[in-house]
């Protein structure tokens, strides 16, 4: 019953996604123009190039932040770990700082998104690089977390100084940049971005049996036969690729990664991984698509991470009174 009300809840915030926007189009236009027979190409042009690619953003990008999300407070048994926690984001964002503040070689149109994209890549996949080796180092999940938080003010400190010393309009870009969109993705780089992310969503099935073990702890999962340094490099893995992606293709949208895994939770009241990283792949797309209907309620498209810590704060302060009350 309770994934019913959620596929309800996602069906009907898809469909407010297409309906719905700056441009305000009579209901019966926006079915001619699904079903190919509308003659305004206008109307097709934004449906179908804006409006359906947001959607299918919201859907991807959320969906994969909340199962990096699971991932990481699990691993950690930290339930206020995130995928910016272990810097990855950060990455990402310096690698856009880069090409954007220090060499700005950004232009209008396609190629200014590809470099972005890119260097977003290049600049997360670096930080999960720098964490895959210093994992066969720390064995403890705690130093691990550590170092990715130590990454992650690096960074930030670095985008601190391109700041400093940039332009205004190239710092302009990069604020735009960082307020995270759905809307960055249109039907061509689509395909890339949603191929980025099942290949990180399928391998996060796998890992259902690991997880349930790493909840009772490290020494009662090593005694299952669990491999800890491989699962710990594989969650990393999973969560870099993930994060990465959608921070590359939609900027470093808050929240959704944080408040979704305990949404889910609450939801479904199960702890077994089997259950939560599906329901949480459906939440997030839920959620996303929720805030994606937000941001477009205006006549003008609001910024992602103006709308998300309205959904995500109330979800954390509900955990931290929880959690008070429990202790």
């Amino acid at each position: 019953m309770r994934t019913v009300i959620l596929l309800v809840v996602t069906a009907a915030a898809f469909a407010l996604s297409l309906f719905c926007g700056s441009v305000h189009f009579p209901a019966a236009d926006v079915i001619d123009v699904l079903t190919g027979d509308s003659a305004d190409s206008a109307a097709a042009f934004i449906i179908l190039e804006s409006r359906l690619p947001r959607a299918l953003t919201a859907i991807l990008a959320s969906a994969a932040l909340a199962v990096a999300g699971l991932l990481l407070q699990t691993a950690f048994r930290n339930p206020l770990a995130g995928p910016s926690i272990m810097g990855v984001s950060s990455g990402a964002s310096l690698g856009v700082a880069i090409v954007t503040l220090a060499v700005p070689v950004m232009s209008v149109g396609a190629g200014a998104f590809a470099v972005t994209v890119t260097a977003a890549l290049a600049g997360s996949m670096a930080v999960m690089a720098i964490l895959i080796a210093m994992a066969s180092w720390l064995k403890n999940n705690l130093m691990l977390l550590i170092a990715g938080i130590m990454l992650g003010y690096l960074a930030s400190s670095m985008i601190t100084l391109l700041n400093y010393t940039a332009t205004a309009d190239s710092i302009r870009g990069f604020v735009v940049w960082g307020m995270g969109s759905f809307s960055n993705v249109d039907m061509h780089t689509l395909p890339y971005f949603g191929g980025a992310v099942v290949l990180g969503l399928l391998p996060a099935l796998f890992m259902a049996k690991p997880l349930n073990s790493l909840l009772l702890g490290e020494n009662y999962a090593r005694n299952l036969g669990v491999a800890i340094n491989r699962a710990r490099m594989a969650i990393l893995l999973i969560t870099g690729l993930l994060t990465g992606a959608a921070t590359a293709f939609c900027g470093p949208v808050a929240f959704i990664g944080l408040a979704v895994p305990h949404i889910a939770a609450l939801i479904y009241r199960t702890a077994d991984h089997r259950r939560l990283i599906p329901a949480c792949m459906l939440c997030g797309a839920a959620t996303g698509l929720v805030c994606n209907v937000l941001c477009s309620a205006t006549s003008r498209q609001l910024p992602l991470n103006a709308i998300t810590p309205i959904i995500g704060v109330p979800i954390i302060l509900y955990i931290l009174l929880r959690r008070r009350r429990a202790a």
